[in-house]
């Protein structure tokens, strides 16, 4: 098997991945840091892209849609520890202190290879050896141990890591026009723009007077065709940066949309 999890509890695991490249698509419900021991991660956002190394150490904010491919490199399998950090855990860490919320924009923060988190992060790989239930004690005292190294580093995290508030309804028209390559549900979506899904659908069509599935298809091949025509971009290097999951069912919708698939429109104008 190409992807192996093992989880040690239910917010902290170790991924291996030894296939050609792994991507998902994701606006997690907890904050996720993230050490890399190994391989290659491209996280790529509406308007921003990272690409972290081995050794590389990194938090993803919650609720924070992006496209995340892991790859192997060097011969080396990408493999990584990952460490959830719930609400639940965050409100006993920072209990009754009241935490000021500046204008800080909620973005993915870059620690390259802080000696103390990898430090923190690395204790964790004996545990996984381990054959029976790591006991949750001393999960809560590792989970803490990250969070107070997080806060000592980075004066700036407390207003991300303190701010308990759901997504607000926000302007959809601008959302969806920033965001539409995420292969995101259209409950996520809902979500993330503080609606319910009928809501959602229901604003969606007054604004765009098409549903969501069919505006999603359309902007998502007309980024593709921009990419590939204006870029030079390969098809195979497009399809999963505007959401769609194989290459197969990208040119089959590209094709039908354009009347050519993304092969044959290089071929054509490389032919002019």
């Amino acid at each position: 098997m190409d992807y192996q999890v093992n989880y040690i509890n239910p917010e902290i695991k170790l991924s291996n991945y030894t296939g050609k490249l792994f991507k998902t698509e994701a606006a997690f419900n907890d904050h996720l840091l993230v050490w890399l021991i190994s391989g290659e991660t491209k996280i790529i956002q509406a308007d921003e892209s990272f690409v972290f190394g081995s050794g590389s150490t990194f938090l993803i904010p919650r609720n924070q849609l992006a496209t995340i491919i892991n790859i192997p490199k060097d011969g080396l399998p990408h493999k990584a520890v990952a460490m959830h950090l719930s609400s639940k855990r965050l409100r006993e860490f920072y209990g009754q202190e009241n935490i000021k919320h500046k204008n800080t924009v909620s973005k993915i923060f870059s620690f390259h290879k802080h000696p103390l988190l990898e430090s923190c992060l690395a204790s964790l790989i004996p545990y996984f050896e381990m054959q029976e239930n790591f006991p949750e004690n001393i999960a809560s005292l590792k989970i803490t141990e990250a969070i107070s190294i997080l806060t000592t580093i980075n004066k700036d995290i407390d207003s991300i890591l303190a701010n308990f508030d759901e997504p607000h309804k926000i302007d959809l028209i601008s959302f969806m026009e920033k965001n539409f390559m995420f292969n995101m549900s259209l409950e996520k979506f809902g979500y993330l723009t503080g609606r319910s899904l009928t809501t959602f659908k229901r604003d969606f069509y007054k604004a765009f007077n098409e549903t969501p599935q069919r505006w999603l298809s359309k902007k998502r091949l007309e980024l593709a065709y921009y990419q590939l025509i204006e870029k030079n971009k390969k098809p195979v290097d497009v399809y999963y940066e505007i959401g769609f999951e194989n290459l197969s069912h990208f040119s089959f919708a590209f094709k039908k949309q354009f009347g050519y698939s993304p092969t044959e429109l290089q071929r054509i104008k490389t032919n002019i």
